[in-house]
């Protein structure tokens, strides 16, 4: 989970809150001395925690606060404003020229992550209906050049390349040929070095003066943790930011980076990274973050990923078919698929309300993703004949069935099983008084 001790610790800390009908100023004092040392240990900047809790603590102390009839649940509201206004308030999104290309130059450290950022971020562009241009700027580091052009070949987007020419004339060069071929997005891959020095903020302040981009963007790893804040405070100082980008957020259970760096460096936070996967590439809503840390869910963000692997044409399909019981288990195989573009399970469970806070285990039941790999790989060593009729797999079958899926005969049992159960769930829907207005969907 992202912020997985930090959560777990704040969660506690105003869980026993809650259980109070009545608040005393002691009571609060106890439990922000708690909420200081968590965000401090989550490496947060110590001086974005002092006025954090200062902020809350006068709130909290308030009249409508202590003498409310559920001061505990005020309390949480008052932790929950105060973080989503540490982040940022609201979602800052990316600045868009009227006339295009609008041009987004990726600027950070060597491994920050810049070079995959910039080809997620193109990917998110696509899937808006734009025409995005990713070029690689970056002519030092070897293979760069080689690692964009992969990328934009597995997400079908364009790359642009002049070799190792100088970066400033390769990205002239690019928004020139963006304006030929109607990419309304530039975004700018510039090299990175392992360290700030003068060399590396001559050339980005070379490229900015060539381009005036829209954007820039900083790409900073947040398990670098503080590091992360110092850097972004550097950068702003050098060179005119207009935003950040965290990647490697599900590898940090501390996460200050991303509590600190808005207030620090007035920089908001436009998107973060959590996984290798595009998917795990995402906008930075600060609300909410404070909610998922504070285990309330995130159901918008989990609406989301619903909407972008939601396929309106099978999903009428699927309806046709549950209402009329011809639920098979290709069918479960095609929402298995389904489920699968929409992210690791524990990471959907985190974006239901009172779930973060259980992390991979809910009432005693494990959340392992590597079993709906099993289930797949079991119905794939199915034939065509058997997943439309599993009645028919006998002993035999089922032994045919374990060695092509390498499992055991006992899983696919299991599975057949569990499968029977589900038909005789549908069944008893049809049956009853909902019939003609499926109460699954």
């Amino acid at each position: 989970m992202i912020f997985e001790s930090l959560a777990g610790k704040l969660q506690e800390t105003l869980r026993r809150l809650r259980g109070k009908g009545r608040l005393t100023e002691k009571d609060i004092d106890t439990a922000l001395r708690e909420v200081r040392l968590s965000l401090l240990e989550a490496d947060v900047n110590f001086k974005v925690v002092k006025e954090f809790v200062g902020v809350v603590r006068e709130r909290c102390l308030a009249a409508e606060v202590l003498e409310s009839l559920t001061p505990g649940q005020q309390v949480v509201k008052v932790v929950s404003e105060e973080l989503t206004r540490m982040m940022g308030e609201k979602q800052a999104k990316l600045n868009h020229s009227p006339t295009p290309p609008t041009v987004v130059m990726m600027v950070g450290l060597q491994g920050s992550g810049k070079t995959t950022s910039a080809a997620k971020l193109a990917a998110i562009l696509k899937k808006s209906s734009h025409n995005p241009l990713l070029v690689a700027a970056d002519i030092y580091r070897p293979a760069a050049i080689k690692q964009l052009q992969v990328l934009g070949d597995q997400l079908g987007i364009a790359v642009f390349q002049l070799g190792q020419q100088d970066p400033a004339k390769i990205a002239i060069a690019a928004i020139e040929t963006a304006k030929k071929t109607r990419h309304d997005y530039v975004i700018i891959d510039t090299a990175g070095r392992l360290h700030i020095d003068e060399t590396l903020m001559t050339e980005l302040r070379c490229i900015e003066q060539a381009v005036a981009p829209h954007e820039t963007l900083l790409v900073v790893d947040a398990m670098t943790g503080q590091d992360a804040v110092n850097v972004a405070r550097v950068f702003q100082e050098k060179i005119k930011l207009t935003g950040v980008v965290l990647t490697k957020l599900d590898g940090d259970s501390r996460g200050g980076a991303a509590l600190s760096v808005r207030a620090v460096t007035g920089c908001p936070v436009k998107f973060a990274g959590s996984g290798e996967k595009t998917e795990a590439f995402q906008p930075f809503y600060p609300e909410r973050m404070a909610a998922r840390i504070l285990g309330m869910g995130d159901v918008l963000s989990l609406i989301d990923k619903a909407q972008a692997a939601y396929d309106g044409k099978k999903a009428q399909e699927m309806e046709k078919k549950l209402r009329e019981q011809q639920f098979s288990l290709e069918d479960f195989l095609d929402q298995l698929e389904q489920l699968k573009k929409m992210g690791p399970l524990n990471h959907l469970l985190e974006m239901m309300p009172g779930m973060g806070g259980l992390g991979k285990k809910l009432k005693g039941i494990t959340v392992d993703d590597r079993e709906l790999v099993k289930v797949e790989a079991i119905i794939k060593s199915m034939t065509k004949q058997e997943r439309l009729s599993p009645t028919i797999i006998n002993s035999s079958r089922r032994k045919r069935i374990a060695l092509g899926s390498g499992t055991k005969v006992q899983d696919i049992n299991n599975l057949l099983k569990q499968f029977e159960m589900m038909q005789k769930m549908l069944k008893q829907f049809g049956k009853g008084k909902n019939k003609g207005k499926f109460p699954l969907l």
